[in-house]
């Protein structure tokens, strides 16, 4: 984000990690335009809008966000916030956006970008999980679409483990006794991993009427058919986000049920032991007024993540000029 404000845009750029430090800077006088993301603990961006809207807080609020739902736009521009952007970010949209509200009144930014005033050591661990919360707030936004409904995002949980780690790894789905997954397969040069969508069991009745598949048709169809539809579509969007940001194409296999009504350790162990170190990207999508709950889960190799972190960064370094 600080490297897309165009240099010749003579501010002080500060950085908060949550909504509470970004209310604490606002009334420290740090914050006349704020880009505000959606996803973040302690307080998240809704909340942070509001208490800004209620106490009118002085700032211009520009939403730069992962999740480009409509209703999400939508729900943010009447809590006031000035527009929207949706990540990654592009340099010259930011720029023209900037310069339509008279914010800036430089040219484009092409190559004339700011350098990053954060001078810390790259975290790998947050370039991943900035590059899953692009990729899940496409993936929601496509099964939005589909459903007509609105998509609670979480903060992707991102971790480093070994393959025998795993389970206790992921918080939201061990809860769940009996599970029912899609798995399926992405590789690219030097780069392959595996796409898992979970279903806890005792929301197939709640996603087939969400869906509105035929009645006449057998449960245990309705579920199977449920259980892919809404695969193929988290999986596709998902992957599709990461081959634009890595600029790349990933082949995918076929879908495949890695089980129906089963436990979810063993679910795991017999998909993914054959590799030692892994990455695993645990997104927990939900569907509140429907009581719906499902997980997508991304599992790849240490050294296809390596080669990924690699590409991010010369890929950044090229924005940079």
């Amino acid at each position: 984000m600080a490297r897309s404000i165009p240099k010749g845009w003579d501010v002080n750029i500060s950085f908060a990690e949550h909504g509470k430090q970004a209310l604490e800077s606002i009334e420290k006088g740090l914050a006349d335009v704020m880009f505000l993301d959606l996803n973040m603990p302690v307080m998240d961006g809704y909340q942070t809008m509001e208490q800004i809207r209620v106490r009118d807080m002085p700032t211009l609020v520009i939403v730069v966000s992962g999740d480009v739902q409509p209703q999400a736009r939508k729900r943010m521009l009447a809590m006031g916030a000035l527009d929207f952007i949706a990540k990654p970010i592009d340099s010259e949209k930011l720029t023209e956006l900037l310069g339509q509200y008279g914010l800036y009144s430089g040219k484009s930014g092409g190559g004339e970008l700011r350098e990053s005033t954060q001078d810390e050591e790259i975290d790998r661990l947050d370039v991943y999980r900035e590059m899953a919360n692009v990729a899940m707030g496409q993936a929601g936004e496509k099964l939005a679409q589909l459903l007509d409904v609105f998509i609670n995002l979480p903060i992707p949980n991102v971790n480093q483990i070994e393959t025998n780690e795993l389970r206790m790894a992921i918080a939201e789905i061990q809860q769940k006794a009996h599970v029912s997954a899609v798995s399926q397969g992405f590789i690219s040069t030097g780069i392959y991993g595996e796409a898992l969508v979970i279903f806890n069991d005792t929301d197939f009745t709640n996603m087939v009427e969400l869906l509105k598949y035929p009645s006449t048709e057998h449960v245990e169809r309705l579920e199977v058919e449920a259980l892919m539809d809404v695969s193929n579509i988290l999986i596709g969007a998902c992957v599709n986000a990461l081959s634009q940001q890595l600029d790349l194409n990933f082949s995918r296999s076929h879908p495949i049920i890695l089980g129906r009504h089963c436990d979810l350790e063993q679910l795991l162990q017999s998909n993914v032991s054959r590799w030692n170190k892994i990455v695993a990207v645990e997104i927990g999508y939900s569907i509140e007024q429907h009581d719906i709950h499902f997980d997508l889960l991304l599992l790849l190799p240490q050294s296809s993540m390596d080669i990924m972190f690699d590409k991010l960064v010369a890929h950044s370094e090229v924005i940079d000029g």
